[in-house]
Protein backbone atom coordinates (compact mmCIF):
# COMPACT_ATOMS: atom_id res chain seq x y z
CA UNK A 1 0.00 0.00 0.00
CA UNK A 2 1.70 3.41 -1.11
CA UNK A 3 1.23 6.96 0.35
CA UNK A 4 0.61 9.84 -1.09
CA UNK A 5 2.89 12.83 -0.54
CA UNK A 6 0.02 14.38 1.82
CA UNK A 7 -0.81 11.08 3.80
CA UNK A 8 2.89 10.62 4.30
CA UNK A 9 3.43 14.43 5.77
CA UNK A 10 0.38 13.76 8.22
CA UNK A 11 1.82 10.45 9.05
CA UNK A 12 5.22 12.30 10.06
CA UNK A 13 3.81 14.91 11.85
CA UNK A 14 1.51 12.05 13.75
CA UNK A 15 4.56 10.86 14.75
CA UNK A 16 5.82 13.19 16.48
CA UNK A 17 2.67 14.78 18.00
CA UNK A 18 2.49 12.78 21.13
CA UNK A 19 6.15 14.12 22.22
CA UNK A 20 4.96 17.26 21.46
CA UNK A 21 1.61 17.04 23.27
CA UNK A 22 3.32 15.51 25.93
CA UNK A 23 5.80 18.28 26.46
CA UNK A 24 3.20 20.80 26.25
CA UNK A 25 0.71 19.13 28.76
CA UNK A 26 4.03 18.82 31.51
CA UNK A 27 4.53 22.90 30.60
CA UNK A 28 1.07 23.55 31.17
CA UNK A 29 0.88 21.31 34.61
CA UNK A 30 3.93 23.53 36.37
CA UNK A 31 2.54 26.66 35.59
CA UNK A 32 -0.77 25.31 36.89
CA UNK A 33 1.21 24.01 40.09
CA UNK A 34 3.00 27.53 40.45
CA UNK A 35 -0.16 29.47 40.40
CA UNK A 36 -3.38 27.06 41.43
CA UNK A 37 -2.92 28.42 45.08
CA UNK A 38 -3.17 32.51 44.42
CA UNK A 39 -5.87 31.88 41.44
CA UNK A 40 -8.24 29.40 43.52
CA UNK A 41 -7.41 31.74 47.33
CA UNK A 42 -8.16 35.16 45.19
CA UNK A 43 -11.45 33.13 43.83
CA UNK A 44 -12.39 32.46 46.96
CA UNK A 45 -12.09 35.32 49.16
CA UNK A 46 -14.32 37.45 46.17
CA UNK A 47 -16.83 34.66 46.14
CA UNK A 48 -16.52 33.26 49.69
CA UNK A 49 -17.46 30.20 48.34
CA UNK A 50 -15.77 26.86 47.66
CA UNK A 51 -17.49 25.70 44.41
CA UNK A 52 -17.80 28.67 42.90
CA UNK A 53 -14.15 29.11 43.40
CA UNK A 54 -13.17 26.46 42.20
CA UNK A 55 -15.25 26.91 38.92
CA UNK A 56 -13.28 30.11 38.59
CA UNK A 57 -10.15 28.68 38.87
CA UNK A 58 -10.46 26.06 36.16
CA UNK A 59 -12.35 28.66 33.78
CA UNK A 60 -9.62 30.95 34.32
CA UNK A 61 -6.81 28.37 33.57
CA UNK A 62 -8.91 27.18 30.96
CA UNK A 63 -8.79 30.59 29.34
CA UNK A 64 -5.11 31.24 29.47
CA UNK A 65 -4.05 28.35 28.39
CA UNK A 66 -6.56 28.12 24.90
CA UNK A 67 -4.71 31.53 24.40
CA UNK A 68 -1.19 31.14 24.96
CA UNK A 69 1.36 28.23 25.46
CA UNK A 70 3.63 30.17 27.97
CA UNK A 71 1.09 32.75 30.38
CA UNK A 72 3.10 34.74 32.51
CA UNK A 73 1.85 35.46 36.15
CA UNK A 74 -0.20 39.19 34.77
CA UNK A 75 -1.87 36.67 32.15
CA UNK A 76 -3.51 34.42 34.25
CA UNK A 77 -4.54 36.80 36.80
CA UNK A 78 -6.29 38.30 34.09
CA UNK A 79 -7.61 35.12 33.12
CA UNK A 80 -8.94 35.61 36.81
CA UNK A 81 -10.20 39.30 36.79
CA UNK A 82 -12.17 38.17 33.39
CA UNK A 83 -14.39 35.33 34.77
CA UNK A 84 -14.70 37.27 37.66
CA UNK A 85 -16.00 40.20 35.62
CA UNK A 86 -18.73 37.47 34.55
CA UNK A 87 -19.77 36.19 37.98
CA UNK A 88 -20.00 39.84 39.59
CA UNK A 89 -19.40 43.76 39.39
CA UNK A 90 -15.69 44.73 39.67
CA UNK A 91 -14.05 47.73 38.53
CA UNK A 92 -16.43 50.79 40.24
CA UNK A 93 -14.93 51.86 43.63
CA UNK A 94 -17.87 52.69 46.07
CA UNK A 95 -16.09 53.26 49.47
CA UNK A 96 -16.15 56.63 50.50
CA UNK A 97 -15.20 56.27 54.25
CA UNK A 98 -15.44 59.44 56.46
CA UNK A 99 -12.33 60.51 58.50
CA UNK A 100 -12.62 59.73 62.09
CA UNK A 101 -12.75 61.98 64.75
CA UNK A 102 -11.56 59.56 67.31
CA UNK A 103 -9.46 56.51 66.64
CA UNK A 104 -11.21 53.17 66.21
CA UNK A 105 -9.44 50.71 68.19
CA UNK A 106 -8.69 47.36 66.92
CA UNK A 107 -6.02 46.40 69.22
CA UNK A 108 -7.25 43.52 70.97
CA UNK A 109 -6.54 40.02 70.07
CA UNK A 110 -9.15 39.83 66.67
CA UNK A 111 -9.71 36.30 65.72
CA UNK A 112 -8.75 34.75 62.65
CA UNK A 113 -13.20 34.56 61.91
CA UNK A 114 -13.44 38.30 62.69
CA UNK A 115 -11.05 39.21 60.06
CA UNK A 116 -12.11 36.77 57.61
CA UNK A 117 -16.14 37.61 58.34
CA UNK A 118 -15.17 41.24 58.11
CA UNK A 119 -12.86 40.96 54.21
CA UNK A 120 -15.79 39.46 52.66
CA UNK A 121 -18.15 42.38 53.66
CA UNK A 122 -16.12 45.02 51.42
CA UNK A 123 -17.52 45.85 47.96
CA UNK A 124 -16.06 43.72 45.49
CA UNK A 125 -13.40 46.37 43.59
CA UNK A 126 -11.65 47.28 46.99
CA UNK A 127 -11.38 43.90 48.20
CA UNK A 128 -9.84 42.77 45.24
CA UNK A 129 -7.24 45.71 45.73
CA UNK A 130 -6.99 44.78 49.20
CA UNK A 131 -6.36 41.09 48.60
CA UNK A 132 -3.93 41.61 45.79
CA UNK A 133 -1.59 44.68 47.80
CA UNK A 134 -2.10 43.34 51.18
CA UNK A 135 -2.25 39.70 51.11
CA UNK A 136 -0.71 38.93 47.63
CA UNK A 137 2.01 41.97 47.82
CA UNK A 138 1.30 43.26 44.46
CA UNK A 139 2.31 46.91 43.50
CA UNK A 140 -0.09 49.44 42.65
CA UNK A 141 0.84 49.69 39.16
CA UNK A 142 0.23 46.10 38.76
CA UNK A 143 -3.08 46.43 40.39
CA UNK A 144 -4.13 49.82 38.37
CA UNK A 145 -3.42 47.39 35.21
CA UNK A 146 -5.04 44.20 35.75
CA UNK A 147 -8.19 45.73 36.91
CA UNK A 148 -7.99 49.05 34.28
CA UNK A 149 -7.82 51.81 37.15
CA UNK A 150 -5.41 54.58 37.96
CA UNK A 151 -2.69 53.53 40.62
CA UNK A 152 -4.36 56.65 42.67
CA UNK A 153 -7.76 54.73 42.21
CA UNK A 154 -6.54 51.79 43.59
CA UNK A 155 -4.06 53.50 46.50
CA UNK A 156 -7.80 55.34 47.09
CA UNK A 157 -9.64 51.96 47.26
CA UNK A 158 -7.11 50.18 49.74
CA UNK A 159 -6.99 53.13 52.17
CA UNK A 160 -10.88 53.08 51.99
CA UNK A 161 -10.74 49.46 52.45
CA UNK A 162 -8.47 49.61 55.34
CA UNK A 163 -10.93 52.14 56.97
CA UNK A 164 -13.97 49.61 56.44
CA UNK A 165 -12.06 46.51 57.86
CA UNK A 166 -10.67 49.02 61.13
CA UNK A 167 -14.85 49.95 61.22
CA UNK A 168 -15.66 46.58 61.17
CA UNK A 169 -13.53 45.24 63.32
CA UNK A 170 -14.10 47.62 66.07
CA UNK A 171 -17.83 47.08 66.07
CA UNK A 172 -17.44 43.73 67.18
Amino acid sequence: MSLSIGEAKNVGIAQYLPAVLEFRVESYRKIYELNRHRVYSLAFWMTDNELVAEELMIQSFRRVFAGNEEPSTDDIDGALISELRQYMHLGALTLNCLPYDRVLSVRRNTLRVELERAVVQLPNTEKMIFLMHDVEGYDHARIAYLLNVSEDDSCRALHQARLRLRELLARN
